[in-house]
Formats: structure tokens, sequence, C-alpha cells
């Protein structure tokens, strides 16, 4: 059997209450005990069929879940694929990711979730969840088989990638996702507003002369669906939060006891402004597009005091052929799941969030959110599921040493500080940093 003991790290579970120096014990791919560390443990030796892991200087914690990743297969797998997808994973320490439903085929049905499941199984090195869409082909004018995505082992539904533009047709989706306690994740985007836009409206698409896209977009649809909500009762998530406005529309549903809503934001917009467009960079094209500062700022405050629950990556792997080209032309999208730990530990050193909160939002909160009743926590019986991170390990980020298939991120040369030491899934390590 599967035996995994964890020595002498600094144990954080916000999930179960517990930061301090303790072992962590996995059996059978499930967590066995957290113990006070002592310093003559047993077991001590291999021979007793232990895989002994020394985390001294280090930080263990419940395996990280990534609630909003791109794989691109089946049908893009010439821009990834679930087993190079899942190797990035891995390498960022994530150990569960829910990945989007925008394939080819659309995973609107069944035999598409399964197909990503049997994949995943075979190929892939974490726990991979499928979102199905909310409806057929992602037009927005059919409901998906939302029963059968449910039976086939999907977590959420989201067209992500397009907007519901449809209010009734949005109503009655949350309304059929209810029935199968079902969450839904919204792109929040009014496609009627600028729709030609490439970039944040302000100063910056104006120097470049590019098509700017305001805030408002993305505010509208926000109070769209969070008015929804609130009349049907369904579940809602904001996916990849980027304005003020927006953070405060959630801030105030929260205020007013709406408990059926959630957000989360990506690492790139609390990192960069729409500054990094400049050159015409097409690796700083994503949607929703990078920001003004202020709203970066406003994302930080709602990271701090709860109003945003979750960071995900919004990993969207993207060919260098499409983005090689004119920027108006580009593809959207940027890889995130190797450089998202270290970017969040900017908000750690800035005195944004607590070491605690950041784990909370990278691993408890997620799996609260997305239903996964044994992830999130390294309470006994939970899923042996664990994130070991070094952070103090400095590093260069080189596009060319990724693992992920596309190499599409505004981040490349940069310095970062903090990484994954050793990714664990189900009691067996997956990757070593």
């Amino acid at each position: 059997m599967n035996r995994l003991l964890i020595k002498g790290g600094r144990v954080i579970d916000p999930a179960s209450g517990i930061d301090g120096l303790f072992d962590v014990y996995a059996v059978g791919g499930k967590i066995a005990a957290v113990k006070p560390n002592l310093s003559t443990p047993a077991p001590d030796s291999q021979s007793d069929g232990w895989n002994i892991i020394d985390a001294t200087g280090l930080i263990v914690c419940s395996g990280f879940i990534d609630m909003h990743t791109h794989l691109r297969e089946p049908g893009y797998e010439y821009k990834e694929t679930i087993k190079t997808g899942t190797m990035a994973a891995a390498a960022g320490g994530f150990t569960s990711i829910a990945c989007m439903a925008n394939t080819n085929p659309v995973n609107d049905n069944a035999s598409v979730a399964r197909y990503i499941l049997k994949k995943a199984a075979e190929e892939g090195a974490v726990n991979v969840f499928p979102v199905g869409a909310i409806s057929k082909e992602l037009k927005g004018e059919t409901l998906a088989e939302i029963g059968e995505l449910k039976d086939s082992g999907c977590v959420a539904l989201s067209d992500d990638g397009r907007p519901i533009v449809n209010s009734g047709f949005m109503r009655l989706a949350m309304e059929y996702a209810k029935l199968f306690n079902f969450l839904i994740i919204s792109h929040c985007e009014d496609t009627g507003l600028a729709p030609d836009g490439v970039m944040n409206e302000g100063f910056i698409s104006t120097k470049l002369g590019l098509r700017g896209i305001p805030n408002a977009k993305e505010d509208i649809m926000v109070a769209r669906d969070i008015a929804l909500a609130e009349l049907t009762g369904g579940r809602l998530h904001i996916a990849h939060i980027s304005t003020k406005g927006a953070v405060e529309l959630v801030r105030n549903a929260k205020q007013r006891g709406l408990l059926n809503i959630s957000a989360e934001a990506a690492p790139h917009h609390f990192t960069l402004t729409d500054e990094a467009v400049m050159g015409y960079n097409t690796n700083a094209k994503m949607n929703p597009p990078l920001r003004a500062k202020t709203d970066i700022d406003a994302i930080k405050i709602g990271l701090k005091d709860g109003t945003i629950d979750a960071i995900a990556t919004d990993h969207a792997p993207q060919n260098i052929d499409e983005k090689d080209v004119e920027f108006d032309k580009a593809a959207n999208g940027i890889i995130g799941l190797e450089t998202a730990l270290p970017l969040s530990l900017r908000l750690v050193d800035e005195g944004v969030v607590s070491l605690n909160t950041l784990v909370e939002k990278l691993s408890a909160n997620p799996a609260k959110i997305l239903g996964l009743s044994t992830k999130g926590s390294l309470a006994n019986g939970k899923d042996a599921d664990i994130t070991i991170v070094d952070l103090n390990m400095e590093w260069v980020v080189d596009v060319k040493k990724l693992k992920s298939k596309s190499k599409n991120t505004p981040f490349n040369g940069w310095r970062m500080k903090g990484m994954a030491s050793k990714t664990i899934v189900a009691g067996k390590v997956v990757y070593e940093g």
C-alpha cells in the first residue's frame, strides 16, 4: 500500500485551522494523520515501506486547485493536450484543475466529458474535472444536456470564452442548473458594447491607436448576472474578474446576503496593467483585457476582504502562429499554470493577504465552490493531494523550459520567487521542482 510521510514542514491548512510544524501521514492515497513534528519520528526508514519526504523549511498545504483551465483537448491539440496541460499544472503546484468546455467538439454532452476523463485517467499528471457547456456548441441558444453532463462527472457549467448574451436564456440556465445543484461560471461581457475592442480603453489604447474595451463591458453583465442569481437562487461564480466596478458589484451582493455568489481573479489581472501591451505585445492580449492600476488595486482589496474567493489561472494556451500576427488579429489569452504561484506570493510580500489566506484561495475555497468534498483540506480521510512550496526559491521564467505546449506568456524573463518543490496526487509525487 502506498504510504507517505512528509516530515518537519510548516503545515498550513486553513480548512482545518492548522498552521505550524507538523508531520503529514498518508496511506492508500488518503490523509491518515497530521501530527506535531517530533525529533524522533516513527516510522524512520524506507524499509518500513514509507516514502519519507523531509520538508524542513518548506510549506506543506492541501493541493492547489485551479478552477479555470483551458486544456484545448479534444480538437486543439496543437495548442495544448491533457498530458501537457496537466504536466504544467503539476509544475505549478496544482493537483486538480477544472477544464473549460470550449473544445472541439464542445463539451456539451456526456460523450465529450467522458472522453476528457478517460484521457486524463490515462495520461494526466493531476486530477481533471470537466466543466460542461451551458449551451449547445456555445451558441447561447439551446441548453446543453445538463443532466447528462452532471451524470458524466462535470463539476460546473460555463460557456467561458463567450458570454450568454440573452438574459432570458441565462435565467433559464440558472434555473435548470439549480435543479442539478450545478454551479454556473459566467464569462461576463456585453458583446454589444465595443464589439471591435482589443485592449483596455484608456490612455494606452489611444496612444497605440487600438480600439478599446471599456470597463462597463464587464460591469454591465456582472450586474445582470447577480440580479439573475438573486432572482433564481442559482449558484453563480464570476470568472476572471478584472474591473473595479465588478469587484464592487460582487462586494455589494455579498453584503446584501447573497451567499450563492462567488468570484475569482487571475494573477495577470492583479499583476499587470494595460501598459504591458506597449510595443503591441500580443502576449499581453487577453479577454478580459489587462486594465488600469485602479482596477488592480480594487482586485487586491477584493482579495483581502474576501469579496474575491479564489485565485484561478485562466490558463489559455495559444499557438505562436496565432500570436505572432498584428495585434488586432492575435488570439486572446496567456498560459498561467506555471507562473500563478510566484505571482500570487507577491500578494503576501506586499501585505495584501496572509500566507494562510493565499493558501485558502488556492485550495480550500476552490474545493468548496466546485463541491469537491474530498479535496481542499489535510483532514483525516481527505485525498492526499498535497503541494509542498519553497517560498525562497528564486528562478527566471524561460518559456523554453515550461511544460505547457504553448509558450504565450508576458512573463518570459521575469525573476520569480517561490515555486512548488513537490506536487503530490493521491499520495504519489507527480512533480519535483
